[in-house]
């Protein structure tokens, strides 16, 4: 076993596990969670080597001493130590190394990085949880080696990551991707004002698109309240009020995904999230864009995600690259 430190903030501790495998790399990805904290160490060829989950602490101290056992553990199962990613539900601030933005309170207005890199001796990578989805799935997923990718979170919220030749744009405010928190585009006059969303404005993508809002929509077109999994099996065993949401559902999703083509023209949208799990809804999806993207022809393609719950994960570990030089693009 050969082991590469170089003592540089920019790259990565990376380990030769076996010279005789051409799969020798190792990296370890952390998922910082609301409930849990997963991590996994990860083989260059993509292959999931071990994996360990804990329930998530509701302190900062107690965080960064979950994350460093983890982190230990992982290292003693595999005998070797690895470059470390961490995917979180918020956003890193480049002039101030702090928290911003995670809806896991404990994180916010926390140096995590510099106390990660403290504690495990080396350099770490900590990126938003939606852009380390699409750079999973953009790196060994379902948009491999799609020049442009655009990652979707259609879950308990809408969010997004952008990946451009590999790496993972943040953007001037670290903002990129956050199609959620505009307005649904080219609304209906039923659409009018729209609904209420968390963040004070009205109409907002998510307002529209999130599960809990598929759910209150289903509501109050039929009076029925049913999860968003019972609509959907609701809908494909012919209930005419389940298909009505849904293809009201798959209308909007067009609307808010033309939009996004229309600015950023990506290759490949990939659908994450549990709203992604809705038989067809990438087919249902694409059949909506057609009235709304500004061209004769559209050569994107909406796809579902490969790796399901394990894509942020997976992007937190794919956070570092064999050349030293780190998935992110300021």
């Amino acid at each position: 076993m050969r082991r590469f430190d170089h003592n540089n903030a920019r790259t990565p501790l990376v380990v030769l596990v076996n010279a005789s495998d051409p799969h020798r790399y190792m990296r370890i990805g952390i998922d910082v969670g609301g409930t849990k904290i997963e991590g996994i160490a990860l083989a260059d060829n993509g292959q999931i080597i071990d994996r360990v989950r804990v329930h998530t602490p509701g302190t900062y101290e107690a965080g960064l001493a979950a994350i460093s056992a983890l982190v230990a553990q992982l290292e003693s199962n595999a005998k070797t130590s690895a470059s470390v990613g961490i995917g979180i539900p918020g956003a890193v601030v480049p002039s101030t190394g702090l928290v911003k933005n995670a809806n896991s309170l404990w994180l916010n207005g926390q140096p995590l990085a510099s106390d990660l890199a403290s504690a495990l001796q080396r350099p770490v990578r900590v990126m938003n949880d939606a852009n380390c989805f699409a750079l999973s799935e953009a790196t060994d997923g379902a948009a491999a080696n799609a020049a442009v990718v655009f990652g979707v979170i259609l879950g308990t919220g809408v969010g997004g990551g952008i990946v451009v030749h590999g790496k993972c744009l943040t953007g001037a405010n670290l903002i990129a991707g956050e199609w959620g928190h505009n307005a649904l585009p080219w609304p209906t006059p039923s659409e009018i004002p729209g609904p209420l969303c968390y963040c004070g404005k009205q109409s907002c993508i998510e307002a529209w698109l999130s599960g809990p809002s598929f759910e209150r929509e289903h509501l109050a077109h039929t009076g029925n309240r049913r999860d968003a999994r019972a609509i959907v099996d609701d809908a494909a065993q012919g209930d005419a009020a389940a298909q009505a949401s849904l293809a009201r559902y798959h209308e909007r999703l067009g609307r808010a995904l033309a939009s996004v083509i229309n600015v950023l023209d990506p290759n490949v949208i990939v659908l994450g999230g549990g709203m992604s799990n809705t038989p067809g809804l990438a087919d249902a999806a694409f059949a909506a864009l057609a009235p709304w993207v500004f061209s004769d022809t559209i050569s994107t393609r909406i796809v579902r995600n490969m790796h399901g719950d394990s894509s942020g994960v997976r992007g937190a570990a794919w956070l570092w690259s064999l050349d030293g030089v780190p998935g992110v693009t300021p």
